[in-house]
């Protein structure tokens, strides 16, 4: 998909909504600046604990030029990477939580600060790029193994 910024962010986004305008209306005029949106369609989500998912981002960071997008919840407890569809189905992780097919996300407007808490960390940018499964599975074992340092010294 082409483009970049918020506006070509939000075609992308409410590309997958059972009602695309309804979505928009939604984001334009609601206080909280949110939407629910369907995953496993253009995307699935992986929910990593804050702590883990902060590192786990860091480290992609060092490894990649652009991460697909990434939201945070309120207080930062959850980080969300936005992965291809169905890499849920094939995840397991003691505190990982995936949302896919059949799942519903709280999802900001790309362009605008949302007043609930929830924010885009990595704001997807209309590309459709999302994070390789692959590789962060690898930032988060490493992303792992730094916290244990952390707490080892």
């Amino acid at each position: 998909m082409a483009g970049s910024g918020p506006r070509a962010a939000v075609e992308w986004l409410v590309s997958v909504a059972p009602d695309p305008d309804a979505c928009r209306w939604e984001w334009e005029r609601s206080p909280l600046g949110i939407t629910l949106l369907p995953a496993g369609h253009r995307w699935d989500v992986l929910i990593l604990p804050g702590r883990l998912g902060y590192r786990t981002l860091d480290v992609l960071n060092r490894l990649v030029h652009r991460t697909g997008p990434v939201l945070a919840d309120f207080g930062d407890a959850r980080l969300g990477f936005f992965v291809p569809p169905g890499t849920t189905g094939h995840w397991l992780g003691t505190g990982i939580r995936g949302v896919g097919a059949g799942n519903w996300l709280v999802v900001p407007h790309p362009g605008r600060a949302a007043g609930s808490g929830i924010r885009w960390l990595v704001a997807p940018d209309g590309s459709g790029v999302l994070t390789d499964p692959e590789l962060l599975e690898a930032a988060m074992h490493e992303a792992t193994a730094l916290i244990s340092l952390d707490e080892d010294g």
